[in-house]
């Protein structure tokens, strides 16, 4: 026999619980709070304009000038010496990292109803920020997936030479996904978003992001360039779902010189 209350008191947590859940889908798709000025706007796409414009230029000087050069100076596939490198670039798997955000925002959720009223508030901003490192990975991720298929270029010395130019469009292998990095687009991604809400993470963070890059040039996984584009995608990807969640006032706000800061 269940205790006296007991089915009451589970009928509130999981009505609360729908509530919860409702107001955090909500709060995401609903309209700006805070209407975007031009300031905010101009300066967004300056930003994104400078990032991807010096992105595709180095991108282009590395494949002419470097990108086979670099993979032949890598140790062979295998080397028994490089099974550092392999632990450490599983730090940058996009599965495990967004499996692990996606945890937190499950758990955070999930918890919300159980927390006294007087700290609900600060649980819920930090659940904001979990949803926020979640969505700027999710969407990186996802373009990054697309382009691969798109632009469909050669893993190093697939094709049994190094050559910077091997690409096979829309072609949907492993082998023809080297560019962008995932891994590189992850780490980038996770790298800027963890600074925009923690500014004082943003050096141990770059190191994390290079690291995982460096990860891939060793294991001969991608090309310098592929990292290079990779972290372009990540990077502007975490910029603008950021400005998304500015705009809605969730854990970031406008600042009137058109900066966006953590809340």
């Amino acid at each position: 026999m269940s205790a006296p209350g007991t089915s009451s008191s589970s009928a509130g947590y999981f009505s609360q619980l729908a509530l919860v859940g409702k107001f955090s889908i909500g709060r995401l798709v609903r309209r700006p709070q805070a209407a975007p000025d031009a300031a905010s706007r101009q300066q967004l796409w300056r930003q994104l304009l400078v990032l991807v414009g010096i992105g595709l230029a180095t991108v282009l000087v590395l494949m002419i000038a470097f990108d086979a050069t670099e993979i032949g100076l890598m140790p062979a596939r295998g080397t028994p010496s490089l099974w550092p490198w392999r632990i450490v670039t599983e730090f940058g798997q996009d599965e495990y990292v967004l499996g692990l955000l996606a945890a937190g925002v499950v758990v955070t959720i999930l918890i919300v109803p159980l927390w006294p009223e007087a700290a609900r508030s600060r649980l819920l901003n930090f659940a904001t920020h979990v949803q926020f490192l979640f969505f700027a990975l999710l969407s990186s991720v996802l373009v990054a997936q697309v382009l691969k298929y798109i632009i469909g270029r050669g893993r190093p010395f697939v094709g049994g030479k190094a050559n910077a130019f091997n690409f096979d469009p829309f072609n949907g292998t492993p082998a023809y996904f080297s560019m962008p990095s995932a891994h590189a687009v992850t780490a980038f991604a996770l790298a800027f978003a963890v600074a925009a809400i923690w500014p004082r993470l943003r050096i141990p963070m770059f190191i994390y992001a290079v690291i995982i890059a460096l990860s891939r040039l060793v294991l001969l996984a991608h090309h310098p360039s592929d990292v290079v584009a990779g972290a372009v995608v990540g990077l502007a990807c975490a910029m603008l779902v950021r400005y998304w969640f500015a705009a809605r006032r969730l854990g970031f706000r406008l600042g009137k010189d058109g900066r966006i800061v953590p809340r």
